[in-house]
């Protein structure tokens, strides 16, 4: 029996392969060999996993060195209205285990003591300031109210003796006042007082026409505004449900500004503030109104506190 040469047998082989893949070229000149296939196949994997990581990666960091400073989680301020008057809910609203904003009404029985609790706990404190509105009895209003009738000197000195009246407070924000907040001569004085002594004003949007933001813009100030009322309707339910609205804002936009009140319904008002709270935490930050003012707006104004 004849022994076969394996190296002959070899090359035999690799000339009949040559044979074949020849003739499948003269045959289909238009299709890939194995080979070719092979490559493509590869080729279009890397394609697709570039396209589909490149681009995010570029828009990654092109994110990152448009914005070198981003947070972690959105950030919520917390603003409550009312404080200055023993009201109802006020140790709730302190109890809070997240920062609040304390906005405090002037010349009330315990506007001080109030506002020194609030900046003892290291929460901010604003000047709930009486504005007149378009509608709603004047008894509402509290002391020291400012109106559309007044004279420039008249509401200059209302908001300087009102700031003068609450002590820590970095900025202002209006009491009902969808009139004044719509009175572009008022709100110049207002907002004059405020760009003087290092303030912010806060637009507690009460009047969806209000001149607030676009005067303060123009003077250089923060355009700083309520997005969300958390207890329109008085009830530890409506205000878990509008909790949930800043959370869905505050995660859309990076940041959301809502307003609550002490008051009649107050502990009510704490209660679902309380319970929106806790399902937001892992997803938010609860943060001051000035913190927020300061890394939204780059407002670095240094204040001279009592």
């Amino acid at each position: 029996m004849t022994k076969c040469n394996p190296a002959r047998l070899k090359c035999s082989k690799l000339l009949s392969l040559a044979t074949i893949i020849i003739w499948m070229i003269i045959l289909f000149p238009g299709g890939p060999s194995v080979m070719g296939a092979v490559s493509g196949q590869r080729q279009e994997t890397a394609l697709h996993a570039a396209v589909h990581t490149e681009p995010a990666a570029d828009s990654k960091a092109a994110e990152v060195k448009a914005n070198p400073v981003r947070h972690a989680r959105s950030r919520v301020a917390i603003i409550v209205d009312d404080f200055g008057n023993g009201m109802r809910g006020t140790d709730e609203m302190f109890a809070l285990p997240v920062k609040i904003t304390a906005a405090v009404m002037p010349f009330l029985s315990t506007t001080e003591q109030d506002a020194r609790r609030a900046h003892e706990r290291g929460y901010d404190v604003l000047v709930h300031l009486p504005m007149e509105p378009r509608h709603g009895k004047p008894e509402w209003l509290g002391p020291g109210a400012v109106l559309t009738r007044m004279t420039d000197a008249e509401v200059r000195e209302r908001v300087e003796a009102a700031l003068d009246n609450v002590p820590y407070a970095v900025g202002i924000n209006n009491h009902m006042g969808s009139k004044v907040t719509g009175d572009e001569r008022v709100m110049g004085i207002v907002l004059a007082v405020c760009k003087e002594r290092g303030l912010f004003f806060v637009d507690s949007h009460t009047n969806y026409r209000s001149v607030a933001g676009r005067m303060a813009r123009e003077l250089g100030l923060p355009p700083v505004e309520n997005h969300i009322f958390l207890d329109d309707i008085h009830s530890a339910g409506h205000v878990m449900k509008q909790m949930r609205l800043v959370e869905k804002r505050a995660t859309n936009e990076r940041f959301c500004v809502t307003i609550g009140h002490v008051g009649i319904q107050g502990k009510e008002t704490a209660a679902g503030i309380r319970r929106g709270i806790a399902a937001m935490k892992a997803n938010v930050e609860f943060v001051g109104i000035s913190e927020l003012v300061r890394e939204e707006w780059k407002w670095n104004k240094q204040l001279t506190l009592p």
